[in-house]
């Protein structure tokens, strides 16, 4: 079925980023932290930059950093 071997790792990682992970303990005000503080840096960069391909592809990775700062705490905690 498969060209390549797939490892125990593997599995474990796919089962953990592929999987729901309900909030707990303090995670959901962290996660609050994280978005509120993006959204000001995002305020700043559509004060400051002028409006251009750059300055989306500013916005769109400060989107990405915000859902990978989430999905750090929400898959390791």
């Amino acid at each position: 079925m498969s060209k390549y071997e797939i490892g125990d790792d593997e599995i474990r990682r796919l089962e953990k980023d592929f999987t729901y992970h309900p909030p707990k303990g303090d995670q959901p005000e962290r996660y609050l932290v994280i978005r509120e503080v993006a959204g000001g840096m995002a305020l700043i960069l559509l004060g400051k930059c002028p409006p251009s391909r750059e300055r989306s592809l500013a916005l769109t990775a400060l989107e990405e950093a915000v859902m990978w700062a989430n999905a750090s705490i929400a898959r390791n905690e």
